[in-house]
């Protein structure tokens, strides 16, 4: 849930309290130099990771205007990511829907895939990061979209800083999925786990009506298999962070991680 804070203690203190070692980015775009300095500064020495700095816009936007704006938006986000050492910069690949994030017949085609490419090139190669990643947050019905077209834009794009967000829920577009998410979460960390920045924490239900609905519920309340997907991660480098994202308040949002922290106790891992 987005907060505004008042200063870099208050959201220490915030982060702190809740007993968490990670958090998004807290500053919106318009931040000055000292506040970034300042709540930056403050993360590193309360040793609070910054799991990430979102881009969210559409670089694929079939409207050349939004499209360019959303190109450089990436950029300024990816340096401001560089800049406070977030683990990465998270954005879509984007889609050439109306809507920023909307299906569109042409997302999954080949053209598409090479939009993807250049774009992400254009936006790495502009800002060069040293400290950090870009990342792409798959979707169910935009590239990535699966283990496979993932490890094929990494191989297209060849870029050192480019890397992977993940998020499985979103993965998750097909009742095959659905009912064998463990083996699907097994599948990204065997093969997308060196390039992996950040892990976004949703789950997801399958209901009954025609012809497939599926649908993101908080965690604890869907079919995700919490068991695998903590027991993989913990492959993982220590730092991953896990991210519970997109509830209505902070009541649910305590639920949410009541319920990964019950799930960590029972198998004996830190979260």
């Amino acid at each position: 849930m987005s907060r505004t804070w008042d200063s870099p203690a208050g959201w220490v203190a915030a982060v702190r309290d809740a007993g968490f070692r990670t958090a998004h980015w807290p500053l919106d775009d318009d931040a000055d130099a000292g506040e970034i300095a300042a709540y930056a500064g403050a993360a590193a020495q309360a040793d609070i990771v910054v799991a990430e700095v979102g881009a969210w816009s559409n670089p694929l936007s079939p409207d050349d205007a939004t499209r360019a704006a959303a190109v450089e938006l990436c950029k300024r986000r990816l340096a401001l990511a560089d800049e406070v050492g977030a683990r990465c910069c998270v954005n879509l690949a984007g889609t050439l829907a109306d809507t920023w994030d909307g299906p569109h017949p042409d997302n999954l085609s080949r053209d598409t895939f090479a939009l993807i490419v250049d774009s992400v090139r254009e936006i790495v190669d502009a800002v060069q990061p040293r400290r950090t990643y870009y990342t792409l947050e798959p979707m169910p019905w935009s590239l990535p979209d699966s283990v496979d077209s993932y490890l094929a834009l990494l191989e297209a794009i060849e870029r050192p800083r480019f890397a992977v967000h993940l998020d499985p829920v979103n993965l998750i577009n097909s009742p095959a999925k659905f009912y064998d998410n463990a083996g699907l979460v097994r599948d990204c960390v065997a093969r997308l786990g060196p390039h992996i920045r950040s892990v976004h924490a949703k789950d997801i239900v399958l209901g009954p009506e025609l012809t497939v609905h599926l649908a993101e519920v908080r965690p604890g309340l869907g079919s995700l298999d919490y068991r695998v997907l903590l027991t993989e991660m913990d492959r993982l480098d220590p730092d991953t962070p896990l991210l519970v994202e997109h509830l209505p308040g902070e009541e649910e949002y305590r639920a949410a991680v009541a319920h990964i922290r019950a799930v960590a106790d029972a198998l004996e891992l830190t979260v």
